[in-house]
């Protein structure tokens, strides 16, 4: 009996361990690659994890860094502008290089709403660790102002806005990058000077 258990178990292993180390190529990641690359069969891999979510969600897991590791560089500085710009372009390179798994996520969650949970949340922690400094110093109005720049932030620090102008609009990853930080610090600027 422990030797079957055993077994299930360094099954399940490799499954996690081979949609880890896809989801750190940028390539596509789909249920068949990831059993091909784990040596077993689709259905077997099926029978570990219902779909490629749950799969991800697993094999993701303490892979993120947290934001305070993201925005190291800037941790001295108070300037909301400057973090934000670090936030933004920490988290679109990060898409750019596990793109085949963020589309993957993106894609569960798009068809299956009420499991939008598994998708990690970087973006938010990102975004709100950069305006602590903004958060700190504000009141009253100012907080009604900071929450209504995260909600915009959100829209704009994200991998949709990323692929929306790469995939739709053609632009290469380097001006998709540039553009969506401008975008980002103009938002910062123009909410925080008001």
């Amino acid at each position: 009996m422990a030797g079957r258990v055993n077994q299930k178990l360094r099954t399940r292993t490799a499954i996690v361990r081979a949609a880890a180390e896809l989801s750190r190529t940028g390539r596509e990641v789909t249920m068949p690659e990831v059993a091909k690359a784990a040596l077993v069969s689709e259905a077997t891999a099926y029978r570990y994890f219902p779909d490629l979510a749950s799969l991800l969600g697993e094999a993701i897991t303490g892979q993120l860094p947290t934001p305070e590791e993201a925005l190291a560089p800037v941790a001295d500085s108070a300037d909301p502008v400057e973090r934000v710009a670090a936030a933004t372009e920490f988290l679109l390179r990060h898409v750019q290089a596990r793109q085949g798994v963020v589309r993957a996520m993106i894609a569960a969650t798009v068809v299956r709403p009420a499991e939008s949970a598994a998708r990690p949340g970087l973006r938010f922690g990102l975004i709100d660790h950069a305006l602590e400094p903004a958060a700190a110093s504000g009141g009253g109005d100012a907080s009604a102002d900071l929450a209504q720049l995260k909600r915009d932030l959100a829209v704009v620090v994200s991998a949709e806005a990323y692929f929306s102008l790469t995939d739709l609009h053609g632009m290469d990853p380097e001006s998709a990058i540039a553009s969506l930080v401008s975008t980002a610090t103009a938002l910062t600027r123009a909410r925080l000077a008001g």
